[in-house]
């Protein structure tokens, strides 16, 4: 941000634009600092400056960008990171069953009241996350987090001991509200990396994020129902046969506790301002000084160079994920001659598990190295561009087997398939983009929270109604079944649009370097 310093007569005369450049002494007098405040290069959206600069792949001097990854930490952090979708996807495999059960419903009626669940918990997200994440930039990023981890625990713990559809949304949403989980690890994440460290470091932040939705529903399916499934050991406890989804919801719960507990006591603090009071270093601590006064209103730092652009993307990204996500199970039941695969629950299985190595695979050995080469840009800019093609994948493949063509089709779905999930990039680049959009450090965990409370608010209704479309084009057959992925096709090409428009992020971070040293040079 830049000051507004008023000038007095007799100081030395002004420095020309043609003067300004980055050998500029910046340490003079406030006329020379007001004047080059009034040149100040403005951020450039230009395509072709993003891709003649190393604005995106963090070559910037010497500003820390050889500090190791502290892996120690990381791997803490990994392992936080799977408390939060274990939560969310262990209750999966029973959550129908279990409204069924507990409201008396009728068949018909056990999805809207699923979804209504999930939708709520979503929503509770979506209101909370801004608080969490000032609290995170005001108390510190560790106690807010493993207050939110406890949180979770205790509430996810207490879900499987509801007896009623009305005390089920109450322990979900009590979970919900404890969401400051996610967006303190991704800013710690952040945090503890550099310029050149963070493709790798948010790699394994994603690939444990991908663990916990695998692992998820396995401890949610195997461990549901414990009298039924196991009457060996389970059959004849009462407490068991009251509480039959009691299990998974414990066995979660002692895990949070456990991951909670180790993470206490040996994470470590990233908040600018409070390292700073633990260092005796003056330099450190002024760093921290000129960082608080960075602090922004929501709409002010929405308005930041940048923010906006890159917030929208993040939430076209998410859209993108949450509608195939939700479309791709029942595509692959829905029976061919409706415009699906009529998969067996054992080919579905398989077609998941290929997804989750292939997304891993893609993160953790092929983003790293390609991060490095063209940069975020570079990353966004490849993923929009395979998304469309990507989308285009499912409607080829119904096609084969509607025109007969199964040994084409068994040869070239599952490396379709694979390769397609390469787009899943695109998350953990954009995430990178958040980061170095960021107009300070010491407000990162509030802009992850205004991000994530409104992806929270895209992930309450683009489940179902991406599902409900599904379902309506199966039914009518418009455009032979293929219209819900015509649409998504479209939704991607506007990914495709604002990948060439992201920011130069090289150029947003030497303006702001040189506006706070103007702003402390004028006081």
């Amino acid at each position: 941000m830049t000051a507004s310093i008023p000038c007095t007569r007799g100081m030395a005369p002004a420095i020309s634009q043609d003067e300004i450049n980055e050998d500029t002494p910046l340490l003079t007098t406030r006329t020379h600092a007001v004047n080059a405040a009034a040149h100040l290069p403005k951020p450039s959206t230009d395509t072709r400056d993003n891709e003649d600069s190393a604005g995106d792949t963090g070559d910037t001097g010497d500003t820390g960008e050889d500090r190791p990854l502290p892996m120690k930490q990381i791997i803490f952090l990994c392992t936080a990171r799977l408390i939060e979708p274990i939560a969310f996807f262990s209750i999966f495999p029973y959550i129908n069953k279990m409204c069924k059960e507990n409201g008396s419903l009728d068949e018909a009626d056990v999805g809207f009241y699923s979804g209504l669940i999930e939708s709520l918990f979503s929503l509770t997200q979506m209101l909370v996350m801004v608080f969490w994440g000032r609290a995170a930039d005001r108390l510190g990023r560790k106690p807010i987090l493993v207050f939110s981890m406890a949180g979770v625990t205790v509430a996810t713990s207490m879900f499987g001991m509801a007896t009623t559809i009305r005390e089920m949304i109450l322990f979900r949403c009590l979970a919900g509200v404890f969401a400051g989980t996610i967006l303190t690890i991704r800013t710690m994440i952040s945090e503890h990396s550099t310029i050149k460290t963070q493709a790798r470091a948010f790699s394994l932040f994603a690939f444990t994020g991908n663990l916990g939705i695998l692992f998820g529903p396995l401890i949610g399916g195997m461990l549901a129902e414990p009298s039924l499934q196991y009457p060996r050991f389970f059959s004849g406890v009462p407490f068991f046969e009251k509480y039959p989804y009691a299990l998974p919801s414990f066995a979660v719960g002692a895990l949070g506790l456990v991951i909670t507990l180790i993470c206490a006591v040996n994470i470590e603090e990233t908040l600018p301002s409070k390292i700073a009071k633990q260092d005796d270093s003056e330099e450190t601590a002024s760093r921290s000084s000129t960082a608080t006064k960075a602090t922004m209103s929501t709409w002010k730092l929405i308005k930041a160079p940048g923010v906006g652009l890159v917030l929208y993307t993040f939430q076209h990204i998410s859209l993108l994920a949450f509608a195939y996500t939700a479309v791709v199970p029942v595509f692959w039941y829905t029976p061919v001659a409706l415009g699906g695969l009529g998969f067996s629950p054992v080919k579905i299985s398989a077609f998941m598990g290929l997804n989750g190595l292939s997304q891993a695979a893609w993160l953790l050995l092929i983003f790293p190295s390609l991060h490095r080469r063209i940069g975020t840009n570079g990353v966004l800019r490849v993923c929009a561009t395979a998304y469309p093609v990507f989308l285009a994948i499912p409607p080829l493949l119904n096609l084969l087997l509607r025109k007969g063509f199964l040994t084409i089709f068994w040869i070239s779905a599952p490396v379709l398939m694979a390769l397609g999930c390469g787009v899943a990039m695109s998350f953990t680049a954009i995430q990178l983009a958040l980061n170095d959009v960021a107009p300070s450090p010491q407000i990162l965990g509030t802009l992850n929270g205004i991000c994530l409370a409104m992806a929270s608010g895209v992930r309450s209704f683009s489940p179902a109604l991406f599902a409900s479309l599904f379902a309506i084009n199966a039914r009518t057959q418009w455009l032979w079944g293929y219209a819900i992925w015509l649409l998504l096709i479209i939704i991607a090409f506007i990914f495709t649009f604002l990948s060439g428009r992201m920011p130069d992020y090289d150029k947003l971070r030497k303006r702001r370097e040189l506006e706070a040293t103007l702003v402390e040079t004028a006081e």
